[in-house]
C-alpha cells in the first residue's frame, strides 16, 4: 500500500462520520483501540520498563548535550495527588550521574550526593507525566472525571490520524494523534500555564519506530518539542519489560549526603 494511497483512504474517512456516535462515544473507541494496539492486557501488566539508547538536549534548536542513557520506569499503585510512577535517568556508560523522580520529588544524583531539583522542575515533570498518552493508558483511563472526546479525523505527516482529546477532574488536557491505520499514538500537544512569563507553553511530543517488545508495542524514537523548538529526543536501542526492578533504584539510600535544593 503506497503512502499516497493510504492518504486516500484516510481522506474518504473523513467524508464518512460514524453513524449515531458521540464525540464521547468515538473517543472512547479510539483511545480502546489504541490500547488494545500497544498490547491490551500485556501493556495493562505491565509493572517496569528499561529503555537504554542516546539521548539528546537542545537549546535553541541547537544540540546542547548527548549521552548514553538508561531510563528505568516502575508503575506504583495510584495515591491522590501523586504521580504513580518511578523513573531514574541515568546517564553515561557506568550510569556515573543520574535524575531520580518519584511520588515525593526529584534529586539529581552524583559521586557529590543528591541535589534536589528545583520545585517548578519537578511540578513540570509532574504535569508532563500526568499527561502522558502511555502512562494515562496504564494508569489513569479508570480514574474519575476523566474524558474522552473525538476532535475527528485529520491528515498529520500524510498519516490519516484521529484526534482525541483527554481532559481529568482538574481540567488538565491533552490532546492525542492516533494514526488509524495502526491505532497506536503519533503525536500528543497539551499548553501549560508559564508563571515567570505570564504566558503559555505548549509542549509537543512525537513517537516512531514502534516495535514488539514482550507482547506490547513501544516506540523506540521520541521527540519533544517546546514552543515550536526541538529540546530533547531519545533514540533507544533496547527496550526490555518486567525486569523485577528493585526499591533501591528508585529511592535515596540513607548514607547519601543531602545537597541543598537547586534553584
Amino acid at each position: 500500500m503506497t503512502r499516497w494511497f493510504r492518504v486516500a483512504l484516510g481522506l474518504c474517512s473523513l467524508l464518512i462520520p460514524a453513524a449515531a456516535e458521540t464525540a464521547t462515544e468515538r473517543g472512547k473507541r479510539v483511545v480502546d483501540e489504541a490500547l488494545k494496539a500497544l498490547g491490551g492486557d500485556a501493556f495493562l501488566k505491565m509493572e517496569d520498563r528499561v529503555e537504554s539508547g542516546r539521548a539528546y538536549s537542545f537549546y535553541r534548536e541547537q544540540l546542547s548535550g548527548l549521552s548514553v542513557a538508561r531510563i528505568y520506569t516502575r508503575y506504583v499503585a495510584p495515591a491522590p495527588g501523586q504521580i504513580a510512577v518511578r523513573e531514574r535517568q541515568a546517564f553515561g556508560k557506568d550510569e556515573y550521574s543520574a535524575v531520580l523522580f518519584n511520588e515525593n520529588g526529584g534529586w539529581e544524583l552524583t559521586f557529590r550526593g543528591a541535589r534536589p531539583v528545583a520545585d517548578q522542575r519537578y511540578e513540570t515533570y509532574k504535569d508532563s507525566t500526568l499527561r502522558n498518552i502511555f502512562y494515562i493508558l496504564r494508569q489513569r483511563l479508570n480514574e474519575p472525571g476523566l474524558t474522552l472526546y473525538s476532535q475527528g479525523a485529520d491528515i498529520f505527516q500524510n498519516v490519516p490520524v484521529e484526534i482525541v482529546e483527554i481532559t481529568d477532574a482538574d481540567n488538565r488536557t491533552v490532546r492525542v494523534y492516533f494514526a488509524q491505520l495502526t491505532k497506536l499514538p503519533l503525536r500528543q500537544v497539551f499548553r501549560r500555564r508559564n508563571k515567570e512569563q505570564n504566558d503559555w507553553d505548549e509542549e509537543v511530543m512525537m513517537f516512531s519506530k514502534y516495535r514488539d517488545v514482550g507482547g506490547i508495542k513501544w516506540p523506540f524514537e521520541m521527540r519533544r518539542d517546546r514552543n515550536g523548538e526541538k529540546n530533547y529526543e531519545i533514540f533507544s536501542e533496547s527496550v526490555e519489560i518486567n525486569k523485577n526492578l528493585k526499591d533501591n533504584l528508585f529511592t535515596l539510600p540513607a548514607s547519601l549526603k543531602i545537597l541543598p535544593k537547586a534553584k
